[in-house]
């Protein structure tokens, strides 16, 4: 039996206790959750995997995305980036790619990390109908549902399925008109070209009890691709992406009810005004599943810098309430992401879940900036350094720009305020002890 089915059973499980002790959250309730479907829990099936819980009352996930491109498809660099975003702290991976082949690429990224691993089927089934047709809207749905159990016997913990597309939201599409950002979605916009050419429903949501029983028999769980997300801030709240995200949210719930661990997936790009919002409403109609936001970017301009506009996005969506977020690089919108920007995005996603999570999480997650703050106070370096997100990189900035002083950093040196509120602080205490 899958963990939904196992919690529905009153079964708490062993990844159930491994996800209580890691988030310091009663077992019990971990399965609680996990029967209701507010909490979902992913893991890998080889050798020593990671169990991560995602959900009410965890600490918020960071996803890192890889993979090949048309223009660069390197296996063994894909498989760098995967060991280095999980070096760096990512909780989740999802495996993107989109030349070469795929199967070699998912199963050597699978054999590399222990990360839950996600993707998107309708990559590969796009893909290789293109190389043999020459043309996307020839793609069997048979053998996409064929690729899906592939994916998922080889050990795909989590899936992005495009179920949300369907007639009644291209029809909202079309009705609405102009949208600033286009369709950004590689996976739902191919799957709008299948059906617009071929006169037909998706077959994903035509078929979603097959979907369903995929998924639930492998454990894997059924992230609700969001394929008409937003992707440029004008386009935000439309009315196109709130009727996918209606049709997910009900779908999320179908999925449960069907045995299957369910999230939602969400935007794109979200003016800051508008991610509360956002989560409200995907909490409300879906029974607070869990929320996996891409991104997500505040604002169109920063391309270049866009993992800082994203971590501005994801601290937002983090104190709201999402559960999960995916990780942006800085060469988002414009190339794909080397080993560094793998490791840029991923810490600057962590440093953002956190800030959400202070709030969030508030006298959990905030305890650790307690205990930094007096380690600073007390110049308690080493102390301080273990409790960093990114010790490493603290540590050789202090190292290499050191204080005469030895004791305080050299941004003030002599005139440090710690160090000279120290030295008040103990002659206050002398003169009042000899006034004794």
């Amino acid at each position: 039996m899958n963990q939904l089915q196992e919690a529905l059973n009153g079964v708490v499980t062993a990844e159930m206790k491994e996800i209580s002790q890691a988030e310091d959250i009663a077992p019990e309730l971990v399965r609680q959750r996990t029967e209701k479907g507010q909490i979902i829990i992913l893991k890998g099936r080889f050798r020593e995997r990671k169990t991560v819980g995602i959900g009410s009352g965890l600490r918020t996930k960071i996803n890192a995305s890889i993979g090949t491109s048309t223009d660069v498809c390197d296996i063994d660099h894909e498989v760098r980036k995967a060991v280095i975003a999980e070096k760096h702290g990512a909780d989740t991976l999802m495996e993107l790619s989109a030349a070469g082949d795929l199967d070699e690429v998912r199963r050597q990224v699978l054999q590399a990390v222990s990360l839950p691993v996600g993707n998107v089927p309708l990559y590969q089934a796009f893909c290789e109908t293109i190389r043999k047709h020459r043309d996307p809207s020839k793609m069997d749905p048979e053998f996409l549902f064929d690729l899906i159990e592939k994916q998922c016997s080889d050990g795909i913990a989590f899936m992005a399925i495009h179920c949300g597309i369907n007639l009644f939201t291209i029809e909202r599409m079309k009705k609405q008109g102009y949208r600033y950002g286009g369709l950004c979605s590689k996976g739902g916009t191919l799957m709008i070209q299948w059906m617009m050419k071929n006169h037909r429903e998706n077959p994903l949501f035509e078929h979603f009890d097959r979907v369903c029983d995929i998924l639930k028999k492998y454990d894997t769980v059924l992230s609700l691709g969001n394929g008409i997300r937003a992707g440029a801030i004008h386009d935000s709240l439309d009315r196109a992406q709130m009727a996918e995200l209606i049709l997910n949210c009900e779908l999320c719930e179908i999925a449960r009810n069907n045995g299957c661990q369910a999230m939602v997936e969400g935007p794109g790009h979200v003016p800051l005004d508008e991610i509360e919002a956002n989560i409200i409403l995907q909490k409300k109609m879906s029974a607070n599943a869990p929320y996996y936001m891409l991104g997500p970017l505040p604002t169109d301009v920063g391309a270049g810098w866009d993992h800082v506009t994203a971590a501005i996005g994801a601290a937002q969506s983090s104190m709201y309430g999402a559960d999960l977020i995916c990780y942006i690089t800085p060469a988002e919108h414009l190339a794909l992401p080397n080993e560094e920007d793998v490791a840029v995005g991923v810490k600057v996603a962590r440093l953002a879940a956190h800030i959400g999570d202070v709030v969030k999480l508030k006298g959990k997650a905030d305890q650790t900036d307690k205990k930094i703050s007096m380690d600073r106070r007390d110049f308690k370096w080493n102390e301080l350094f273990k409790n960093l997100l990114f010790p490493e990189d603290a540590r050789k900035i202090l190292e290499s720009r050191r204080s005469l002083s030895r004791k305080g950093c050299s941004m003030c040196g002599e005139l440090c305020a710690l160090k000279n509120a120290e030295v008040t602080l103990n002659e206050y205490l002398s003169q009042d002890k000899k006034n004794v």
